[in-house]
Formats: structure tokens, sequence, C-alpha cells
């Protein structure tokens, strides 16, 4: 188990009625269990499908004030919760990641351009992955999102790239970091002057990726970088 996750549809009774004690719930248990890692699908809430004050109700600054999340799912509410400004704040500084299902939230959610909030956490500083949980309702794929990013929000290749390797500085993966921190792709000491390759040259860097399968893992996607950026 690497992590845990709430998810039901957030518009629905229960979801809506139980929030804050399921936050509670949360809020205990991670007294108990500290290292167990919590992701929530937060603010998956929009104008017309819910009461204004549902959307009020900081679902979001809950999940993780409360609940203890380490990443959001969706975020679509976020400019109508209680100050919205400082909870963007909130998120860049404490680094939640945002699964952003951008495409889903066009089809399903009709959020397209202005209303969605890609741009809203881009320009905010909040960390942002590309994901997609509507595979079998949208038969949707998620080179149809990066390709949306790009087409439909203006998206470039470096921003892109940040998300990618925001989604491995955020997963739940054992170890340490290649990073020197998060959202500061400098490599750490141990490997800072290595050459991009299947194995480092230095001992050093050698012993930091056997070791830590989250570095491993930054390291491979940094050599699929420049394979795929050497072609043009």
């Amino acid at each position: 188990m690497v992590g845990i996750n709430l998810v039901q549809s957030q518009d629905e009774f229960n979801a809506l009625n139980d929030f804050d004690l399921q936050m509670r719930m949360l809020d205990y248990l991670h007294g108990v269990y500290p290292k167990v890692h919590i992701t929530l699908h937060a603010g998956e809430l929009t104008p017309g499908e819910v009461r204004p004050e549902e959307l009020y109700a900081s679902h979001i600054r809950k999940s993780i004030e409360m609940g203890h999340a380490e990443r959001i799912g969706h975020g679509l509410d976020v400019i109508y919760e209680q100050d919205p400004v400082g909870l963007v704040a909130l998120m860049a500084r404490k680094h939640i990641l945002v699964e952003d299902c951008l495409y889903s939230h066009e089809v399903v959610r009709d959020m397209r351009w202005r209303e969605n909030v890609l741009p809203t956490y881009l320009r905010g500083g909040v960390p942002v992955s590309l994901a997609t949980d509507d595979e079998a309702i949208v038969r949707s794929e998620l080179t149809w999102y990066f390709r949306r990013a790009v087409e439909g929000y203006d998206v470039d290749y470096r921003t892109l790239k940040r998300m990618v390797r925001d989604s491995l500085e955020h997963a739940f993966l054992a170890g340490a970091s290649l990073w020197v921190a998060p959202e500061d792709f400098r490599m750490v000491g141990a490997c800072a002057n290595e050459k991009l390759g299947a194995e480092p040259a230095g001992a050093p860097c050698r012993e930091l990726l056997a070791a830590n399968e989250r570095a491993r893992l930054q390291w491979k996607e940094e050599n699929e970088f420049a394979r795929f950026e050497s072609k043009f």
C-alpha cells in the first residue's frame, strides 16, 4: 500500500453531508499513522450542480489542512472557495500537487478555456500533473490531455516537461529525490556534474540511484527527455 484516497461523486448527498466528518476521521488517522500518504479528490464541483454554499465550503482547503492531503484530484472549485488567492498560495508553498484531469473536465464538467483551472494553478506556481480518471467514461487517453493542454491552453513544452517531472517528484515512491527541492529541478550534489546515460560515471550518484527508487526513476525520465529532445 502506497497511500489512501477517498473517492465518490462529490456532488452526491453523502459526499457533501459527511465531508467534515470524513476530514476529521482522516485528521485522527493521520495522527495515528503519520507515514501513510493521503491523496484526495477535492473540489470536483461546478456552478449549477450544487448549491452556492457548497462551492464556498472550502473542500480543497479542508482536504489539505484537516485531511492532510499531499495531492489533490481535480480542484475545480478553487476560485469559489473562501480566500482563493490565499489557498493557491498555500498549495504552492506546501507543494500540494494537483492531478488535473483536463479533458474530462471539459467533457464531463463543461469547464473550458478560462473556466478551467489549469491556468490558475500554473500562474500560482502550484505543481500540476496531467491525469485521467475517466478512461472508461469518456474513452480518454493521457496523450490527449497533453495535446489538449497545448492546443487549448497554450501550454509550452517547458511547462509540459515540468508537469512530468512533478508527477514523479510527488509520486508516493520510496527514497530521496534526484532534485534539490520540490519544483527546483537542479540535481543534488551527488549527481550534479554527471552526464546523462544509462549508468552515471561517479560512484556517489550510482549509490544514490541504487538506494532510492524515486531518484532512480527520475534519472531514467531525464534520459528519456534527452533522447527525445536530441531528435529536434
